[in-house]
């Protein structure tokens, strides 16, 4: 059975894809938005969107004064259609062409904000590096915010199968070193006027790696 090639998929969907097509596209991210707000950071804390490459969640955050952002997405296609978009403003945010996976973080970041890139991750293993990645990515008190299919939510998205999320669910993938602070419930309409339930979730990191 042949590997699935996650990046040639993701490249794939941007090289052929308006934006605006797909089906997780928001003109405005008004619950990320929200939710970052309440993280009550600095305008030059530093900030990683996973898999944001093609979202105008960057956008926002520029125009509210936030200075010190990175998106991270396994498609460079995509993040090239948000540095276009941007112009001028793509030089003030740093790009990285990379799998969450395999990341490996050059500073420590303190909010780390993920929509709709966790819930791919069917595999316990694929899981387990996401996190060590976060770990190793999210500061002491920094703020993690992930967005993710609820339970009763779609099944599949993109043509892939994709695992849903309740708080329960998404604590004992994480483990005691994030403490949930918000749980909220979105009703997202996608570009073809059809309903997908999200799962946010805030959480607070409280505890360092522990080492054996």
């Amino acid at each position: 059975m042949q590997e699935f090639d996650r990046k040639a998929h993701w490249q794939n969907v941007y090289e052929h894809k308006e934006v605006t097509e797909v089906s997780w596209f928001q003109a405005k991210s008004a619950l990320s938005l929200e939710l970052i707000a309440n993280s009550h950071l600095e305008p030059s804390a530093p900030i990683i969107d996973v898999g944001g490459g093609a979202s105008v969640l960057v956008d926002q955050l520029l125009d509210q004064g936030y200075t010190n952002l990175t998106v991270l997405d396994i498609s460079g296609a995509a993040l090239a259609k948000s540095a276009k978009r941007l112009g001028e403003k793509a030089g003030a945010v740093n790009w990285l062409e990379s799998d969450v996976t395999a990341f490996s973080p050059d500073s420590q970041v303190a909010l780390w904000h993920d929509r709709a890139v966790f819930h791919f991750l069917t595999d316990a293993a694929e899981r387990q590096r996401y996190v060590g990645a976060l770990k190793k990515t999210l500061r002491l008190g920094g703020h993690l915010i992930i967005a993710a299919f609820a339970i009763g939510g779609p099944e599949k998205c993109s043509g892939l199968p994709i695992v849903q999320y309740d708080a329960a669910k998404l604590i004992a993938e994480l483990g005691p070193e994030f403490r949930l602070l918000e749980e909220r419930i979105e009703e997202h309409i996608t570009p073809a006027q059809r309903v997908q339930k999200f799962a946010y979730f805030r959480f607070e990191r409280i505890v360092e790696n522990e080492i054996y």
